[in-house]
């Protein structure tokens, strides 16, 4: 296997995967292994980090739902920094670089300063949440469409989607960061016309040791969400490609399939 050689004061920005070391591109692995300074998000899993050369600095700039040790700009700056000052860069992204890790802000504050800056892919979460769970994301005749959707939103601001494009019967939704709008998830999407017996998956740490999945169904969401959920990263999928789970490779998997039953008294 070729080792790759980063240029000096050049930025690579890397998908480091959903976690698991072994779902790394070849590529990304060399290039941590190339890397003189290193930027990572608190996502990236220590098997990832632990592949890092002794002689490279490691540099948390994690950003977790309310929690934040480093602002966008500061990040900006630090990459920029960084490579002016000669350095092999690598920017460790949770993921994949292009869904949802706001690379193209990077990449626009690199390029104004002339440094040259690369993209390395890696696995999205949902990608393995789906191969852990057994499932495709798409399946002829039910799912012919998959749909990325952040469902993370500012501090006092609502969520703003197109509620209607995305309660569509013949998608497949990988919601990301959707932990706390459960709530809403669930209402927009059933009040936008998506049937309440619609299949949900809840993954937290997809491809971890620890990795749990629960079955629920659109209308217990939020239900699900609250009593299942930890403080881990989640991701929901959302569809009728997700009725067709066969097998279980999670450390812990339920299932909450059928709606509390009310009873009155009088």
């Amino acid at each position: 296997m070729s080792e790759i050689v980063i240029e000096l004061g050049s930025v690579w920005l890397v998908g480091a995967g959903p976690g698991d070391p072994d779902l790394l591109t070849r590529k990304a692995e060399k290039l941590i292994r190339a890397a003189s300074i290193i930027f990572y998000d608190a996502l990236v899993g220590k098997g990832v980090l632990e592949l890092a050369p002794q002689s490279a600095k490691l540099v948390p700039v994690g950003k977790r739902s309310g929690r934040h040790s480093k602002d966008q700009r500061s990040i900006n700056d630090m990459l920029v920094d960084a490579a002016l000052a000669g350095k092999r860069v690598v920017r460790l992204k949770g993921g994949d670089v292009g869904i949802f890790g706001r690379a193209t802000e990077e990449m626009d504050r690199l390029t104004e300063h002339g440094i040259s800056c690369h993209i390395c892919p890696g696995i999205t979460a949902a990608s393995a949440a789906a191969a852990s769970a057994g499932i495709s994301l798409t399946l002829r005749g039910l799912a012919r469409k998959l749909v990325f959707v952040t469902a993370h939103a500012k501090a006092g601001e609502e969520l703003d989607l197109d509620w209607q494009a995305l309660a569509d019967p013949k998608a497949t939704l990988a919601i990301y960061m959707g932990k706390a709008a459960a709530a809403t998830i669930s209402r927009q999407l059933t009040e936008a016309g998506l049937a309440g017996d619609t299949p949900v998956l809840l993954i937290e740490n997809a491809s971890l040791p620890e990795e749990c999945q629960f079955s629920t169904r659109l209308d217990l969401l939020a239900l699900s969400a609250k009593s299942a959920l930890g403080d881990g990263p989640a991701l929901m999928l959302i569809g009728e490609a997700v009725r067709q789970r066969r097998v279980a490779n999670a450390s812990t998997s339920v299932s909450i399939l059928t709606p509390p039953v009310r009873t009155l008294f009088g």
